[in-house]
């Protein structure tokens, strides 16, 4: 199995140090885990998408502007 090298801010260094009985590598890997399943299903879904960058960016902007404009209409209510 590879090994890989993480590196932390101390303050998490820290934390992780008090918390010896922690097995600290298992946590990570089912992080790790859980993340590359998520990609994975990802790439699954979008294969077959026909969507270019271009697509993509502009129905990016259409969601992010109905979220804008939903929490607009909330705040003046």
């Amino acid at each position: 199995m590879p090994n890989i090298t993480l590196s932390l801010p101390d303050d998490i260094f820290s934390i992780m140090k008090e918390h010896g009985e922690i097995k600290w590598s298992e946590v990570a890997r089912r992080a790790i885990l859980e993340y590359a399943k998520k990609l994975a299903l990802l790439d699954a879904l979008t294969k077959d998408s026909e969507l270019t960058e271009e697509d993509i960016m502009a129905l990016d902007e259409k969601v992010k502007e109905g979220i804008y404009n939903h929490y607009k209409r909330k705040k003046s209510t």
